[in-house]
């Protein structure tokens, strides 16, 4: 394999909503922020990243990332927003706008989670389907990273998205991957291309963001 490049991906997920609090499902659904319920986490996350600088940034196309993005204004000064639909969280089809108790005697749920999310979601996607996505944007990063000297990338999504990206490049198990609101993870990624022109990321760190108190430099 021949190093091609290396580029910092920060993924962050959106702030709080009344969806969160209530503990229902929110897949693709425009949910919007809660306040002041959010701002705590906003603020933090603000806080964190006043001094980061990016080339690129992606933001899934969902208000309520739009909005924690309109948090980090320093982070995305006189650089352009590409909203991404590929960012988007996995779509929950019937179970969107659901909570637990309404859906845990359901065959259809159990057998989901029984499959650890591999299962397609009745009316929604599966995980392999959301990988299937992630993936096509991680080789767009890469091109434009070639081509336009991207090196360090912000992306504002979802729980679900960041999990499967920890999974993609932590190689974690799926119920160890998830991240609270207002808060992500940071890695240094290398895209690797073979002799036939096949690129493939590998990560050699990662870390929370905002960083943990207690986290050694």
């Amino acid at each position: 394999m021949v190093t091609d490049l290396s580029v910092e991906l920060v993924a962050v997920r959106h702030g709080i909503t009344a969806w969160n609090l209530e503990r229902r499902y929110q897949g693709q659904r425009d949910i919007a922020l809660l306040f002041p319920e959010a701002e705590e986490g906003l603020i933090a996350l603000r806080d964190a990243m006043v001094d980061e600088r990016f080339d690129a940034i992606y933001s899934s196309d969902l208000n309520r990332c739009q909005q924690t993005l309109e948090w980090i204004q320093t982070a995305k000064e006189g650089v352009s927003v590409a909203l991404e639909p590929r960012l988007r969280e996995l779509d929950f089809g019937d179970y969107e706008g659901k909570v637990y108790d309404e859906l845990k005697d359901l065959p259809h749920y159990r057998a989901w989670i029984d499959s650890v999310g591999e299962l397609q979601i009745p009316g929604g996607e599966s995980a392999a389907q959301l990988r299937t996505r992630l993936e096509a944007w991680l080789h767009d990063v890469a091109v434009n990273a070639r081509q336009d000297g991207q090196r360090k990338i912000l992306a504002v999504t979802h729980g679900g998205v960041i999990r499967e990206l920890r999974r993609r490049f932590e190689t974690l198990h799926f119920w160890d991957g998830s991240v609270s609101q207002a808060q992500g993870r940071r890695w240094t990624l290398t895209y690797q291309t073979d002799a036939n022109g096949k690129g493939d990321w590998q990560c050699s760190s990662s870390s929370a963001v905002p960083a943990l108190v207690n986290a050694t430099p």
